[in-house]
């Protein structure tokens, strides 16, 4: 299964999942967000827009590539992938 790895960030948002190995059984980045969103509810829209795109300051790896389809996710993701969800954080 899919490993997912996220940024430090989040976990300010979803702190049960810290510390824990996540897998998902997935074979899209949509598939990862879904089994993302029921192991922690509102994560879905966290990262998603209410259309299911990624959010803008949000970027998804499937192993070095960034996930292309922005819209509908539907980068491929292989059993053995790792997945990494990072937010980009700013101010000034």
């Amino acid at each position: 299964m899919p490993k997912v790895e996220l940024a430090r960030h989040l976990y300010a948002f979803f702190p049960h999942l810290e510390g824990k190995e996540i897998n998902v059984q997935a074979e899209s980045a949509a598939d990862v967000v879904k089994e993302m969103e029921k192991l922690a509810p509102g994560f879905a829209f966290y990262i998603c827009d209410e259309r299911g795109s990624l959010r803008t300051h949000v970027n998804m790896f499937i192993e070095e590539n960034m996930v292309s389809d922005r819209k509908k996710l539907s980068d491929r993701v292989k059993p053995d992938s790792k997945v990494y969800i990072l937010q980009a954080l700013s101010g000034g």
